[in-house]
């Protein structure tokens, strides 16, 4: 299938224009990703340029695409914004809702009986609003993204954090929130503070055991988990040029897990193949009569210091694979290391399930290589002393990896190949274990979050990230510390083998292929059809706008001040949860269930102060919402990494949180709470949050003349009678103001306001 080539047509005609424009604004020569941002503004340009990590902006994303999960709560606010239709194309992918249980066809049968509601749901409301829908067992949104939608130089949104996966198609590419989809679905400019720009310089070529997941667990390593935050990060040189589109998208789908805006690569010829073997050759022929214009302007090649505000090195001919985590994603371990780091440690060694596949890594060339070790094991004598999971990204992987005799490689090793969707990366796995179930355990995936309870739910499972091909050897192996680089295995006959290099096609010998892609095309005039949300439904509930804020914030009670990590995983779950992803009610009886108390080590655990006692954290802001107090949040570095997920803004707004203030936020996270009305601050002095008494009362002060640039004062009312005040920052702008006001974004477009 071949969609938007009229728009894509039209946006390349427009695109040198724009460029020599912009060229000239900036007085410099541009970045790849400079020139893509200045494309898609939604004003002309200013008379000066943007100020990188200052000002915000207002574009013009060319599409938007949701999973079933986010997708959920992001069409409810789209109806109660009163639009009659998405006015840019825009797409639902239903992969979240699978569970993962015994393989891929029984599964997805008990799936569709499970969420038939949610499913129909999504269908109506796509047939009647103009939306593209892909059907359970289509695949996963970023790998169908990539296969029929990104397109060199294009700017697209999508309420899920790993959107930037389609930057390995040259896109840029962005996870939001469902109410900056909205936005954009009714027809207004979506807003981002101008991104700083991140260069990564890419020497040489992969050989060996190295794989493209190497090249961004490298950089997670380097740069932690909020060091691309408020940034974009550009891939550039002849390493960028030697790795797959489709490895390109591994390196910047994981760009989320270092905070990333987005990831982009520049289109190259490996772009131009990958949009030709998915049917996309004519685009691939007018991105190629654009091509200087989809890349960075040779000056910044040659001088990328001068033009980038950060840029690293990386020597792909000596990069060695890695193992990253457990428990986050940016603790890298070169495999080369791993024996002495897993006894430093006290890390199980013993891996009890490999698995491989997800948004991250499941392209043709993914699965045919980790397939290229699977094959060996069998020729060696070797099976796999590891439970061995499989998942294709989409069914056209599926299909052409089944007719290419891949899969059956995968099988003969006692691998379960499951349904095309997201299951075990996102806890939608229900893991058979034969061990107690909280004793400490090792899994490795080629998946790219590895928060505890992330897979599983256990606290205990130790979750390591690599590439399909390693995660491949050490099922095999059964060893958290096998180095296929080096050490060998004891075969069936008793003799000592080692394992080959993997190898295996980028695209498919004789193509892809597929029967039944999965893809329903929405009525060509909807306003016949009808969406039913059943009122008595515990999965779907219309929403209710948020009241709007008035004045100071006064005699606030403290719901949780939060220890250390607090991911959107730690404030809504996912896993079991995702049942009630469209009934705010129901799924805010996970609200901060998993994030740690700082007065108590414990996790939903808080005090009443109604009370007196302690009890769990939505009990206790339930009970503060009964009685019209509102309450905050305090929290750590980087709160609210991780998924995009706005339903962690929005059960607590619901549960009547009115402020969140933090040391540091996540991008994601922070504009979530804007959008919904939460007042979003972070200590003017970051030792404060040590200031936080577990019995405080708390003022919010200088509400009344909100303004831009202009700190808020926090007034701490502690039960010995002192007090305590110091000033708090925030980031809004006189247009996220009015979103406050309101009591959300949401509200002011439904009053026709903005």
């Amino acid at each position: 299938m071949l969609f938007d080539l009229e728009m894509i047509t039209r946006f390349y005609a427009d695109l040198p224009g724009k460029v020599a424009r912009a060229r000239k604004l900036a007085g410099h020569p541009l970045t790849l990703a400079e020139k893509i941002l200045n494309a898609h503004a939604w004003n002309e340009l200013p008379v000066q340029p943007w100020r990188r990590g200052a000002d915000y902006v207002d574009f013009r994303p060319d599409r938007v695409a949701m999973q079933d999960a986010t997708a959920q709560m992001a069409l409810l606010q789209f109806i109660q914004a009163g639009k009659p239709q998405a006015t840019v194309p825009t797409t639902v992918h239903c992969d979240h809702l699978i569970q993962a249980r015994t393989g891929a066809a029984e599964d997805l049968r008990e799936a569709l009986v499970a969420n038939k509601e949610v499913y129909d749901f999504l269908a109506s409301a796509s047939n009647k609003y103009g939306i593209g829908f892909w059907k359970p067992g289509a695949g996963i949104i970023h790998q169908v993204v990539l296969e029929n939608y990104a397109f060199p130089g294009g700017m697209m949104i999508g309420t899920d954090s790993h959107t930037p996966n389609a930057g390995g198609l040259g896109m840029l590419a962005i996870g939001v929130g469902g109410a900056d989809a909205v936005d954009v679905m009714a027809g207004m400019p979506w807003e981002l503070k101008y991104p700083r720009l991140t260069g990564i310089h890419l020497k040489g070529s992969l050989n060996g055991w190295a794989a493209p997941k190497d090249v961004i667990l490298k950089v997670a390593g380097i740069l932690t988990v909020k060091g691309g935050t408020g940034a974009i990060v550009e891939y550039f040189g002849e390493g960028a040029q030697n790795i797959s589109c489709t490895g390109k998208g591994t390196i910047c789908n994981m760009g989320a897990e270092i905070g990333a805006t987005a990831s982009v690569f520049a289109f190259d010829e490996k772009m131009a193949e990958y949009l030709a073997a998915t049917g996309r050759t004519e685009v691939a022929d007018i991105a190629r009569a654009v091509a200087d214009h989809l890349r960075p302007d040779p000056e910044v090649l040659a001088d990328p210091a001068t033009y980038y505000d950060q840029v690293i090195e990386i020597d792909l001919n000596t990069l060695e694979p890695h193992l990253n985590g457990p428990f986050t994603p940016d603790l890298a371990t070169p495999v080369s290391a791993m024996k002495q780091a897993a006894a430093e440690c006290g890390w199980p060694r013993a891996v009890e399930v490999g698995l491989i596949g997800s948004c991250t890594n499941s392209s043709y060339e993914d699965m045919a290589r980790a397939a290229s070790v699977a094959r060996q094991a069998g020729e060696k004598g070797l099976h796999a002393k590891a439970a061995f999971v499989v998942t294709p990204g989409s069914e056209m992987i599926r299909y052409t990896l089944d007719r290419d005799g891949i899969l059956q490689l995968f099988r003969d090793i006692g691998g379960v190949v499951l349904a095309n969707a997201c299951g075990p990366c996102i806890g939608q796995w229900a893991r058979h274990r034969s061990g107690a179930e909280d004793t400490p355990n090792t899994i490795v995936t080629s998946f790219n979050r590895n928060f505890a309870k992330r897979n599983d739910g256990n606290p205990k499972t130790h979750a390591f990230v690599a590439s399909p091909e390693l995660v491949t050897a050490l099922a095999i192996a059964g060893d958290l510390t096998f180095n296929p680089a080096t050490d060998t295995l004891i075969n069936d006959k008793g003799e000592q083998v080692a394992l080959d290099a993997p190898s295996g096609s980028e695209l498919p010998p004789k193509g892809f292929a597929c029967d039944a892609p999965g893809y329903v095309a929405p009525a060509e005039d909807g306003t016949a059809v009808e969406v039913i949300v059943r009122p008595h439904s515990d999965r779907l509930q219309l929403l209710e706008p948020f009241s709007p804020n008035h004045g100071d914030l006064k005699g606030l009670r403290l719901l949780l001040k939060a220890k250390g990590k607090c991911t959107t995983d730690h404030i809504s779950m996912a896993g079991p949860w995702l049942r009630f992803r469209g009934h705010l009610d129901n799924i805010s009886n996970n609200c901060f269930i998993g994030a740690i108390n700082a007065f108590t080590g414990e996790a939903n655990k808080v005090k009443n102060h109604l009370t007196g006692e302690y009890a769990e954290v939505p009990a206790t802001a339930r009970a503060y919402k009964e009685k019209d107090i509102g309450s905050i949040v305090v929290g750590d570095e980087n709160y609210g990494e991780g998924s995009s997920r706005e339903h962690a803004a929005m059960e607590p707004r619901h549960l009547g949180v009115r402020a969140v203030l933090v040391r540091s936020f996540a991008r994601i996270h922070e504009t979530n709470l804007k959008k919904q009305g939460v007042l979003a601050l972070t200590f003017d002095d970051p030792q404060d949050y040590d200031k936080i008494r577990e019995d405080d009362v708390i003022d919010i002060l200088g509400l009344d003349n909100f303004a831009p640039e202009s700190p808020l004062t926090v007034v701490l009312r502690h039960s010995d009678g002192s007090t305590e005040t110091f000033r708090a920052n925030h980031s809004y702008n006189e247009t996220q103001i009015r979103w406050y006001r309101a009591g959300s974004a949401l509200n002011l477009i439904r009053s026709g306001q903005c």
